[in-house]
């Protein structure tokens, strides 16, 4: 269905909709729920700066705070490693998803408690989304991403219902953020993608979108 109106929202027969500038989305009905596992995609590399590996450690030490279990990319290097480090440190489990590939260079963490080798990345990627209930980026490069911006994109087709959010550690994903707000604001995205992602460093705020989410019906061009 595709009706060229002003924005407005309305509730018909107990569905949401939300009418933008290009076209109506229906919304899932929104679940109170609980985020039992989050996918946090990150660096296999420290950076160059010592608050990358503590911000990421005290991400994964909120999560075993808050009994949420961490699904990453079963690495023992960087980013990786000290957010894995802050879930098991503090009592908190791990699940990691690796490659037989990057297994085989000797890249796994053997502290995990779950650990899976899976034949491809792009295995790697179905298989965290799958196991999560959310996902979060923290500052990487091109491999983190490839991830995240995978989890965008299917929100937009339909294959992914779930939350997706940025830990923007020292301003780390301003750019990304002006540049999603230039593509809604240049006509390629619409206003319903770009508010299903959350850029922030406030833990319990990630949080409390995530549990407040309520994905859009995919795009119907």
């Amino acid at each position: 269905m595709c009706i060229f109106l002003y924005t407005f929202i309305c509730n018909q027969s107990g569905n949401n909709f939300k009418i933008n500038r290009h076209r109506i989305f229906k919304f899932r009905n929104k679940v109170d729920k609980m985020i039992k596992k989050i996918a946090v995609y990150c660096g296999a590399r420290s950076g160059n700066r010592p608050g990358y590996a503590k911000a990421a450690y005290e991400f994964g030490k909120k999560m075993a705070n808050h009994q949420i279990e961490l699904v990453y990319g079963g690495g023992k290097y960087g980013l990786m490693r000290a957010v894995a480090d802050g879930v098991l440190e503090n009592g908190g489990i791990v699940h990691g998803i690796i490659t037989e590939e990057l297994k085989d260079r000797g890249a796994a963490y053997d502290k995990v408690q779950d650990f899976r080798v899976v034949p491809s990345m792009d295995k790697r990627k179905d298989t965290m989304m799958n196991l999560a209930d959310g996902m979060v980026a923290l500052p990487g490069s091109i491999g983190t991403l490839e991830e995240i911006s995978q989890a965008i994109s299917w929100t937009a087709i339909g294959d992914n219902a779930k939350p997706v959010a940025f830990y923007d550690y020292a301003g780390f994903y301003d750019y990304l953020d002006k540049l999603l707000k230039r593509m809604n604001q240049d006509d390629f995205l619409e206003n319903i993608y770009l508010d299903t992602v959350y850029f922030g460093t406030d833990f319990d705020k990630i949080l409390q979108f995530m549990e407040d989410y309520q994905a859009p019906a995919y795009r119907k061009y």
